[in-house]
């Protein structure tokens, strides 16, 4: 069986969401809301125009606070007073190139960033399951042929990567130390490359794509052969949601997971752009050699083997079907069609595709 988030299990929960702001935040609090959670977010405001938050008008169904999680006595009173029984931390510093321009704030944000959190949440009775996420880059990538595994050693060439796998290190000692003796289950969430609707970032390949293309400008690849597991954004959300579920029945789940595509689906960029541009196709693009920017890695995918046979996660998308969606979410949207109404007819179909 395909497990997908249980409305049931879900109606009146209180969840605290952190990063509710963002892209993944911002799907993640309206499938919450739409099953009848009782979600409190925590974030910084928005910082892309336009934003999923404004589209989707999350602030009716959310109750919404704007905080720096560096601010650790902001944090901790947020958190406290909140009393969530789930906790899925999504705020972070989220893009690779950003952090080699503020290495420092990247550190500050996922590294400290989560150990005010987890500290904040020592001594929270009602608190149960807690979901940290991080990224599919937490590994010391070998820039070979090979999926990574939960067990394989972490790393991070840039400070983005960096952060993130040294948030891990910090997940494990306040599982091992604190929270498991408190009765609460911890686990971090290593996702794929994500696309979809309602993502307006900088420096990420679909939005810029998208604000080329409207624009009538030609789309420029940095790196058109680095290989990623990309996927829907409705994948690894669901893959959250059905952690905290069990992690809430069961604690002994606790660890580290993979979410992402099925290891053969892990793409090219310029395999995602050339069927992108099948919604496109009077779009330019201007691939490059690979050879400006900053490092990046070239070679990514994981094996998500732990997450299909402990959790029943198993991706629904394939790469062609993921890509289709996601260029008609944001055409649509451009030609005036409600990005909520969009939204949620995507968790619909995902939700049927079980």
């Amino acid at each position: 069986m395909v497990a997908t988030a249980s409305p049931g299990f879900w109606r009146g929960k209180r969840v605290l969401l952190t990063g509710h702001t963002g892209f993944k935040g911002g799907w993640t609090a309206l499938w919450l809301a739409r099953m009848g959670a009782d979600v409190t977010g925590i974030a910084l405001e928005p910082n892309t125009s336009p934003h999923l938050f404004g589209k989707l008008d999350l602030a009716t169904v959310v109750e919404s606070h704007f905080c720096d999680i560096r601010d650790r006595a902001a944090l901790t009173r947020l958190v406290q007073a909140a009393k969530p029984e789930i906790v899925i931390h999504m705020a972070a510093q989220p893009l690779v190139r950003a952090s080699y321009r503020e290495p420092v704030e990247t550190f500050a944000t996922n590294v400290m960033g989560t150990a005010h959190l987890l500290e904040a949440l020592r001594g929270v009775r009602e608190t149960r399951a807690i979901v940290m996420v991080t990224t599919d880059k937490v590994y010391h990538n070998l820039e070979r042929p090979y999926p990574y595994r939960e067990d394989d050693a972490l790393g991070g060439y840039d400070p983005y990567s960096a952060s993130k796998g040294a948030s891990e290190i910090v997940i494990a000692s306040y599982r091992d130390s604190f929270l498991k003796a408190e009765g609460k289950a911890i686990a971090s969430a290593r996702a794929g490359n994500v696309i979809g609707g309602g993502d307006w970032s900088e420096d990420r390949l679909i939005p810029d794509a998208i604000r080329a293309w409207l624009a009538g400008k030609a789309l420029e690849i940095r790196r058109p052969q680095a290989i990623r597991p990309w996927q829907h954004v409705l994948e690894p959300v669901n893959a959250y949601l059905v952690l905290a579920e069990r992690l809430f029945a069961d604690p002994s789940l606790a660890g580290a997971y993979n979410i992402g595509p099925h290891t053969h689906e892990a793409a090219t960029v310029r395999e995602v752009i050339e069927r992108a541009r099948i919604a496109f196709p009077n779009s330019d693009v201007i691939y490059g050699d690979g050879t400006s920017g900053p490092h990046e890695a070239g070679w990514l995918a994981l094996e998500t083997a732990l997450a299909r046979t402990k959790l029943d996660i198993l991706p629904r998308w394939n790469i062609a079907e993921s890509v289709s969606r996601t260029l008609a979410w944001y055409r649509a949207e451009a030609e005036g069609q409600s990005a909520l109404a969009l939204c949620e007819a995507d968790i619909r179909a995902f939700t049927e595709a079980a």
